[in-house]
């Protein structure tokens, strides 16, 4: 029983795999018996077309390219009807969604003669008028004559391989048309065609699909731009040696790709005081969680070409390792802006050995500056939470919302506040007054002020939040306004960094194009504000994100995933406003602290 176990166990998870990989487009498994797993391979990819080479040996047809690398087990029979038939058995397979693709390697006539017999055995898996659910053969390589195409059974059809393409060709027995792609272009699957190859590429697909046949390219490249190519081409069976990573591309594909419906409006700066040697009296710092280069890099493609953040002239590269990692989490990125200091990863507010750092908030309130977080996220999540908390563990919600009556903070906006009920007398004592809505948050003239979006986490961009971000910080503004002091907002976009979590290219993109009219709108204020300086930049990034193709035309870009985790990559820094050249360069997240602690200290002077 037990030497039975291993290959039934096998066979489940090629047919669990299949079920999964029911796609919209097709591909060709191209010379699939030269895989570790003939057939079960391309079956389990999803592969519509299985390419086989036979070469018919003493009365046997033996599955080989040349007759030197023929191996007498692995037969036409044996490598594909009977493992076929098992699967048909096992009810892996109820009807027949992919055909092979014989390719014959010996003389025509005598090969397919054999073919055909031995493919007869196999009776109850053949295509007929009784059986329309059944399986097809296509003979490519050496085949009759076209006049001789109709003298074959129904389950026989051929591919046909010429440019010249006619109505009085027996259509009815041809399967497919196949040709050489090196007929029509010397492209190698990096960058793009050239426009008149690609024009002579979608003139030929034209001219076939008007016969109502798909149409297959050999010797075609073979990677991810091609395979993006020949699906956006209407190529029928795509070509490839690599049916598995193929599949696990394209289909995912849709995931990866988004396409702008209309393009956001841009705000050109006055940059009057950008730069200038001048008090700094509001500091809005800006942080896209997760937000890297190539994440704003989607944005901007997507958006025509342009966003506001393109419009900031001084911007540098932040360094963001953790005190014991490589790669830092947030909240150990947070703490390094809000205090200055390394921390490890997981630590809110406080150093390597659990000492309590200072942090921004609560240096400026000794300077007579108000401050405030605004956040997508929950009050408590890593980012916003470094700026008020001081907590060795960032997933200790309860402790960490203890923390924000004591905190140095006039003004929280957020999600989270069923966390927050529990502490309504904490924070009413504490002077924070709860706003039930945004509209009128402004002009409230409690000294603080907290306003819980949501219960637990905000929607995304996607679900529904639209202008919350902006509308809030606009709201914050006025009410920082009302003070007549100087002060100091956190603005955190968190859901940059969820998407990138999610390898989720549309939550990437219109989260750091919800962050973009933020920024748009945090300039124009800095524009009519002399003394605000607005700060850019990223806790570190998310997913590894790269772009390997886009349309600006179209608005359309394609990312592409290394990880779903954060990364040591280095993350851009903008700045607009006063002394805003002191963040160009590279620098360690530490250094954005000091640099705001000393223009404050020099505003002072």
């Amino acid at each position: 029983m037990k030497k039975y176990l291993f290959p039934f166990l096998f066979l489940l998870v090629f047919a669990q795999e299949r079920l999964l990989a029911q796609q919209d487009f097709r591909l060709h498994s191209h010379n699939d018996y030269l895989q570790k797993v003939p057939f079960w391979e391309a079956f389990s990819a999803g592969a519509a077309s299985i390419e086989v080479d036979v070469i018919l040996q003493d009365g046997r047809v033996m599955v080989a390219h040349e007759k030197e690398s023929i191996r007498l087990e692995r037969t036409f029979r044996s490598i594909y009807l009977e493992p076929i038939q098992r699967a048909v058995e096992l009810g892996m397979i109820d009807e027949f969604d992919f055909h092979l693709l014989v390719d014959c390697k010996t003389e025509a006539y005598s090969t397919l003669k054999q073919v055909m017999e031995d493919a007869a055995e196999f009776p109850s898996l053949l295509f007929s008028s009784q059986n329309p659910k059944g399986l097809k053969l296509i003979i490519s390589g050496n085949r009759p004559k076209p006049e001789d195409y109709s003298s074959y059974p129904e389950w026989i059809l051929f591919d046909y391989q010429s440019k010249n393409l006619t109505p009085d060709l027996p259509w009815e027995k041809i399967g497919m048309v196949s040709l050489s792609f090196r007929q029509f272009s010397v492209w190698n699957g990096k960058g793009r065609m050239v426009e008149k190859e690609l024009q002579g590429v979608k003139d030929f697909i034209q001219l076939v699909h008007q016969f109502d046949r798909p149409v297959r390219f050999w010797a075609a490249p073979d990677s991810k731009s091609a395979w993006k190519a020949f699906q956006d081409l209407g190529v029928d069976f795509i070509n490839t040696d690599q049916p598995k990573a193929a599949q696990e591309y394209l289909a995912t594909l849709e995931q990866r790709v988004y396409s702008a419906e209309e393009k956001q409006p841009v705000y050109v700066p006055t940059y009057q005081w950008d730069g200038a040697d001048m008090p700094v009296e509001r500091v809005l710092l800006l942080i896209g969680d997760g937000n890297g280069l190539a994440q704003i890099s989607s944005a901007l493609f997507a958006n025509g070409g342009n966003l506001n953040l393109a419009q900031i002239r001084n911007m540098g590269l932040i360094k963001t390792q953790a005190a014991d990692d490589f790669t830092t989490d947030s909240a150990a990125g947070a703490t390094a802006f809000a205090t200055g200091q390394k921390t490890n990863n997981r630590a809110l507010g406080v150093g390597p050995d659990g000492e309590r750092l200072k942090n921004l908030p609560e240096i400026l309130a000794e300077k007579g500056f108000s401050s405030g977080i605004i956040t997508t996220d929950q009050v408590t999540g890593a980012t916003p939470a470094a700026f008020y908390a001081h907590h060795p563990e960032r997933d200790d919600t309860d402790q960490i919302a203890g923390y924000l009556p004591k905190s140095a903070l006039s003004l929280v906006i957020g999600g989270g506040k069923s966390t927050f009920l529990r502490l309504d007398s904490a924070m009413s004592n504490a002077g924070f007054e709860m706003a039930d809505r945004l509209e009128g948050l402004g002009e409230m003239k409690s000294n603080r002020v907290a306003y819980f979006s949501s219960l637990g986490s905000n929607p995304s961009m996607e679900k529904g939040r639209g202008d919350f971000l902006t509308k809030n910080a606009l709201e914050a503004l006025k009410f920082f306004a009302q003070k007549k002091t100087p002060f100091f907002l956190m603005i955190e976009s968190a859901m940059i960094d969820s998407g990138g979590h999610a390898n989720s290219t549309s939550t990437i993109v219109t989260e750091m194009l919800d962050f973009d009219q933020l920024i748009g709108e945090m300039i124009r204020y800095a524009d009519s504000n002399p003394g605000t300086l607005i700060v850019i930049t990223a806790d570190h990034e998310t997913g590894g994100v790269s772009i390997p193709q886009g349309n600006l035309e179209r608005g359309e870009v394609e990312l592409g995933f290394h990880s779903d985790d954060h990364t040591g990559i280095l993350v851009p820094i903008f700045a607009y406003g006063p002394h805003s050249g002191e963040f160009r360069g590279i620098m360690a997240n530490t250094e954005i602290f000091e640099k705001l602690i000393q223009l404050i200290r020099i505003s002072d002077k």
